[in-house]
């Protein structure tokens, strides 16, 4: 077992003092956004190994079996195949969707063969993964996921008299949700250059003054967040989503989604593929985004844990990763082995004991990595962890 040292990355939409809280350090003032828990080359974090802290990609080189297992490396090749992160929200995170795994590999190799720097504002795939994530809220968290039908979207434009309304409740009453769904969407994001900023201008007064339901305070604050910006009024056609604590969401490829505010923790694939729909200043490619999104109208995918040897673990069908909660309380459990995981420490302390001897204590804030030589891990004490490792 092996601490880890992690990265934050400071997106402007994070929050100032949760993950500093977390940690136990001061807040700069500066937002903390996302705690990054892996083997991503985006923000990878440094393993402490017996010779001092090492790159986590040098440690999986040096003995791919003994850190990954043979299970693993058959099925994803020498990587970490999922992230763990924290997730601290102060603003909304853009309306967005990620691929599934054939149209990430599509897109990485043709933005590739483009010559199309990784790391360009433009570039829609970062890499060639697929990115389903779980997210867990530690607080009530607010999010936007997934479309809702049609026909609600269109009852709370019922009495707006202007142009755009009226558009959209004629997309929307296609008796076929799919294509109601896709016309509305595709209508909102290709408005013309010319007419958008009245357009939009005229629809949010309007609504200010006549909106009603859940989605009223969440349009009108996200216009004002981001005038001219289609995604406010796109929100209109997703599910208003509020977590409490303990409760978490499974999104999967091509699930339209934005996370509003909030703490929580995030497990996903190890993918940073990404395609934005609006509430944000950075690249929007509508035309392959409407490729991604799945147009279905599904029961909001709430997931439910399942409680097995001390912890509650999260599996929700996809090969990348699984979660596990133990605690908040008394903790007497186990990690079973066989498989890499990563560990960290939300509240308290516990104490880490491998079948082959290593023993280690974790305190708020601290992670460490379970390699899956070390075989099963037994964990004693009073907090709250949680615990990544590969799915089913």
């Amino acid at each position: 077992m092996h601490r880890l040292i992690n990265q934050v990355r400071p997106y402007a939409w994070g929050a100032r003092g949760a993950i500093p809280r977390l940690l136990g350090v001061e807040p700069d003032g500066r937002p903390q956004a996302e705690l990054w828990l892996g083997a991503h080359p985006g923000a990878p974090s440094t393993v402490v190994t017996d010779t001092g802290p090492t790159p986590f990609e040098d440690v999986i080189a040096a003995a791919p079996r003994d850190v990954l297992g043979g299970p693993t490396i058959a099925r994803f090749g020498p990587r970490l195949p999922f992230l763990l992160k924290v997730l601290a929200a102060e603003e909304p995170l853009s309306l967005q969707v990620h691929p599934d795994a054939d149209r990430a590999r599509a897109g990485f190799a043709a933005e590739e063969a483009a010559g199309i720097p990784v790391d360009a504002p433009h570039r829609n795939y970062r890499d060639p993964q697929a990115k389903p994530e779980l997210v867990l809220a530690l607080e009530p968290f607010e999010a936007l996921c997934g479309f809702r039908h049609p026909a609600a979207a269109r009852a709370d434009l019922d009495g707006l008299t202007g142009a755009l309304a009226g558009i959209l409740r004629r997309d929307l009453a296609d008796p076929d949700t799919h294509r109601a769904l896709r016309a509305a969407l595709t209508r909102l994001l290709t408005l013309g250059a010319a007419d958008r900023p009245r357009l939009l201008a005229d629809f949010v007064a309007e609504w200010r003054r006549s909106g009603c339901g859940p989605h009223h305070a969440t349009v009108l604050e996200l216009a004002e967040r981001y005038p001219g910006d289609p995604g406010a009024v796109a929100a209109l056609l997703l599910n208003r989503v509020t977590l409490r604590p303990g409760e978490a969401l499974f999104l999967p490829a091509g699930n339209v989604h934005a996370y509003l505010r909030g703490t929580a923790v995030e497990v996903m694939a190890s993918s940073d593929n990404v395609l934005r729909a609006g509430l944000t200043g950075k690249h929007v490619d509508t035309e392959e985004l409407l490729h991604v999104v799945d147009f279905s109208v599904l029961p909001i995918p709430y997931t439910d844990a399942v409680p097995v040897d001390g912890r509650r673990e999260f599996r929700p069908g996809v090969p990348d990763f699984a979660l596990a909660t133990l605690g908040p309380g008394a903790i007497d459990a186990h990690l079973p082995g066989g498989a890499p995981s990563v560990v960290l420490a939300l509240d308290g302390g516990a104490d880490l004991k491998a079948e082959r001897g290593d023993k280690l204590t974790l305190a708020r804030g601290e992670s460490v990595f379970v390699p899956a030589a070390t075989g099963r891990v037994d964990v004693l004490g009073d907090g709250h962890l949680v615990a990544a490792t590969v799915g089913a």
